[in-house]
Order: C-alpha cells, then structure tokens, then sequence
C-alpha cells in the first residue's frame, strides 16, 4: 500500500477545495473525482487525458499507483459518487462501508487479483454448479451481519473489479465475477453461517476453507503476522 500517497489524498479531500467531483472523472471546470486526482497527483495524467480515460482503465491504474487491490479502487469510486461520507473513509474506516470483517474482504480482493484464468475457471465451473439454496444463504448471511448498504458496496465492487481485472469490459458480470460475489457475502457473514450450522459454499471455490484461511494466506505472502495484516487496514 502506497501510504504516503494515500495520506496525501486523505488530507486533501478534507480541505475545501479539495473535495472530490461525483459521478465522472472530471467536470467541465477541472473538478475531479477521487479517482480523478489519484491518477492527476500521483499518476501525473493531465487534465486533457483524464477526459479520454476509459473507466475499466482508471479502476485498474488507481489500484497499482495506491497499491491496493482493484476491488479496493472500485470501492473508492463507489463511496465517492453515492454515499456522503468523504471518500477517504474507504481507507481509514473500511469497516464503515463493508462491516466488521472488512480487513479479510480486503485480503481477499489482493487474492482476486492474483488468480490465474485456470483458477477462474475453477470457480466459474464451481458457481455455475451452485444451487439457489447456496445463493441465497450467502446473501442473507452478508445483509444481517453487515447490513444493506455494506453488502452492496462489497457486491458491486467484487463485481466490477474482476471486469477491471480481466479487462473484459462487459455490461454486466460473467459468472466468475458472481462466484466472487458472492463468497465476498460469505466472508462479511461468517458469523451467521456458523451461527445456522451451514457450510461455506463459494469461499472453496477460490481455495478458501473458511474466511480465517485467507488471511493466513495474505500474512504468507506479505511475510507478515495475520494480526498485523489486519491492522494495516
């Protein structure tokens, strides 16, 4: 994570004139959104390019010059064009906008990025498999235990970061991205899974057993202690 361009952007965005656009890049008088000056402050893109960006293309830069996962870029442009908090709080309060188990949500997403087109395929095979019982359980699961709103955020930046991810481009998610989805809602409610005794159905898909197994992956990988991976978001 690219922590002194994030507190940049984050004391930034609490100044005035430093208040982040909604709903697109940039306006006509040369205000930008979050992702906007990401890519114009510590990107370096002129105003002029930031008017020709495709938006798969922002999701995917913003994420290398922060150093975060695609999903976590997505993230950033969900809660700056529709909630009303400042977009900043998607990197000092993470729990706001995706429930209590937001530094595993977050480990997973890093996953996401670094799965194979084999892995993918794995788990699209597995997702078209899935039985209506297994959707519904992991949607139910996410909004009691991280409300609506979170279950959403988390959702729709699954989704459209695997798009990102893959380049693909679509108007809608192909089933992988669903498979992701969906064992995002698992993760954020793990707690009501246990509590109704069910099993964790999506999570294997992408090699998980539980929502614990993740972050002892993201700690080996970062060669770090699973606690401080949690801590450093």
């Amino acid at each position: 994570m690219n922590t002194d361009a994030i507190n940049f952007l984050v004391s930034r965005w609490a100044e005035p004139d430093g208040i982040p656009f909604k709903r697109g890049l940039i306006s006509d008088d040369g205000c930008m959104c979050a992702q906007g000056q990401v890519l114009h402050y510590i990107g370096g893109i002129s105003v002029e390019e930031l008017r020709q960006t495709e938006q798969l293309n922002v999701d995917r830069e913003c994420a290398r010059l922060l150093g975060i996962s695609i999903g976590h870029s997505v993230l950033l442009r969900d809660v700056n064009d529709n909630w009303a908090d400042e977009p900043s709080v998607v990197f000092m309060d993470s729990k706001k906008v995706l429930g209590d188990q937001a530094g595993i949500i977050l480990a997973f997403w890093r996953h996401l990025d670094r799965m194979t087109p084999e892995q993918w395929a794995a788990a699209e095979k597995g997702a078209l498999a899935a039985p209506d019982a297994a959707l519904i359980e992991a949607d139910f699961a996410g909004c009691a235990a991280a409300g609506d709103a979170a279950w959403d955020a988390a959702r729709q930046a699954t989704s459209f970061a695997e798009m990102a991810a893959r380049g693909d481009g679509l108007a809608e998610a192909g089933t992988w991205a669903l498979a992701a989805s969906y064992a995002t809602s698992e993760i954020q409610g793990a707690r009501v899974i246990r509590e109704r005794n069910r099993p964790f159905f999506f999570l294997p898909m992408f090699g998980f057993a539980d929502p614990e197994a993740i972050l002892a992956a993201d700690a080996a990988i970062h060669k770090q202690p699973t606690d401080d991976v949690v801590s450093r978001l």
